[in-house]
């Protein structure tokens, strides 16, 4: 069964960093892309970005560019969110998933496995 942990996220004024990870189990993690997505309230759940599993492709959603960057260590089963220059806006639940196959998507239902997401709250 595979099974998806969050961590690092946390309280951070605007302007500040955070780095997230996800720490994955329970299949051949190369094998699959990688995606973060999150959740703000009264909000859908959007995507972030996204790695292949051989992490040689990344995609970004718009408000992403420029300030995050997605990364995963294989050998760990790990996938990283660097988030810098964070703003108020970027306060939401981030998730991690697992793609169905090794291309990376940015439609949720594309991803076949979730974890339970961990909390980013920025202050202006």
């Amino acid at each position: 069964q595979v099974q998806l942990v969050e961590s690092g996220g946390g309280l951070v004024q605007a302007g500040g960093s955070l780095r997230l990870s996800c720490a994955a189990s329970g299949r051949t993690f190369s094998s699959y892309a990688m995606g973060w997505f999150r959740q703000a309230p009264g909000k859908e759940r959007e995507f972030v970005a996204g790695i292949t599993g051989s992490g040689d492709r990344i995609y970004y959603a718009d408000p992403a560019k420029g300030r995050f960057a997605i990364s995963r260590d294989n050998a760990k089963n790990t996938v990283y969110l660097q988030m810098n220059s964070l703003k108020p806006e970027d306060t939401a639940v981030y998730y991690c998933a697992v793609a169905r196959g090794s291309s990376s998507s940015s439609t949720s239902s594309q991803y076949a496995y979730w974890g339970r997401g961990t909390q980013v709250t920025v202050s202006s």
